[in-house]
């Protein structure tokens, strides 16, 4: 009677033990980051936004040895009505944290909050206010813009200048407006006219719209064209390699945005010589975004409710050095101070 005993209740302890440890698998297993990245119109490979946010979260992964398609993936946009479904995808998928890359998606990430409480959202370039579980990130992307206005006064020979812009809202507009108002005070500095031509393709992934635009363009007298339109922008830099190649023509610039596009301008001309034509691109940190959203979820510190600002004083945007004069450069970087110290202001609409 005395082993029955025994053997029940070390059956009792090992089978409590066993749920136990269950119940700590289990509770470990819920705090594992799931995080799921929607991205914008134009692809994972725009070689603009969607791909330096993947990157970020892609490299904080990595480091983190986490699994990719279990702990992080992406889900492309290719369609408006991609917007909603894109989110109920990651969330019937098990997905705890959804991060939206696009302004656009700010509805339907705002309905899904508040449906699923219980799970953190993000939202990268946009602003939700008053939903606890759901924190904002936005840049000072018209600071960047401007520095890269200060550049095309200082480089442009034919005083014209122009900017592409993806689809018009509150994001593309801080692009504009940044990039005009640099111009601007630049060409005011020189004493010299300075022009901006500033349209937009109405999407983010026509490569063939941003191609014709620049065409216009640069037939007009443009000689430098800044694009914000994610990979429509790659027909800018199509159509400026064509011009820059055929023999004869003066060269034409253009200038990157969101991650440092300073390979998207090499060309050969038509001597045979190696050459590149990104006068400069305007960078947006925005991987840095990405992964510091998903660094805060996996300490369980998940900044909800919050709006994150990242300008040039937070080191979220910036210009890259590029092929600017030195005299344009020494301009960039005298704004550049301003703008951190406080004395100059770039507005935004």
């Amino acid at each position: 009677m005395k082993f029955l005993r025994l053997g029940f209740l070390l059956g009792i302890l090992t089978m409590l033990a066993s749920c136990g440890q269950n119940d700590a698998q289990t509770a470990e297993s819920d705090k594992s980051p799931k995080i799921a990245l929607i991205l914008g119109f134009g692809g994972v490979d725009d070689r603009s936004f969607n791909q330096a946010g993947w990157e970020g979260l892609e490299t904080w992964g990595k480091e983190k040895k986490l699994k990719e398609q279990e702990n992080y993936i992406y889900i492309e946009t290719n369609d408006p009505k991609d917007n909603s479904t894109n989110v109920t995808q990651a969330i019937d998928n098990d997905y705890n944290t959804i991060i939206s890359l696009s302004y656009l998606q700010a509805d339907a990430i705002k309905e899904a909050a508040v449906a699923n409480p219980d799970l953190d959202f993000a939202l990268v370039d946009g602003e939700i206010e008053d939903q606890d579980n759901v924190v904002s990130a936005t840049f000072k992307d018209q600071e960047s813009a401007y520095l890269a206005g200060i550049a095309a006064a200082y480089t442009t020979k034919t005083g014209r200048v122009g900017f592409i812009g993806g689809m018009e809202g509150p994001v593309i507009q801080r692009f504009e407006v940044g990039f005009e108002e640099g111009v601007k005070d630049g060409a005011k500095v020189l004493g010299k006219k300075v022009t901006v031509d500033s349209r937009y393709a109405n999407s983010y992934d026509a490569p063939d719209l941003g191609k014709a635009n620049a065409s216009s363009m640069y037939e007009e007298g443009a000689d430098i064209i800044y694009q914000a339109a994610g990979s429509t922008g790659s027909g800018v830099f199509q159509e400026a390699r064509a011009r820059n190649e055929q023999a004869g023509n003066e060269k034409v610039w253009v200038i990157g945005v969101d991650r440092d596009q300073e390979n998207e301008g090499e060309y050969e001309t038509s001597e045979g010589e190696m050459d590149n034509f990104t006068l400069t691109s305007t960078i947006k940190n925005v991987g840095a975004a990405v992964s510091e959203i998903a660094e805060a979820k996996y300490n369980q510190e998940f900044p909800g409710g919050d709006h994150l600002v990242f300008g040039i004083k937070e080191d979220g945007v910036d210009l890259t050095q590029g092929q600017l004069s030195e005299n344009a450069l020494k301009a960039v970087n005298e704004a550049k101070q301003k703008i951190i110290e406080g004395t100059l202001v770039v507005p935004e609409k």
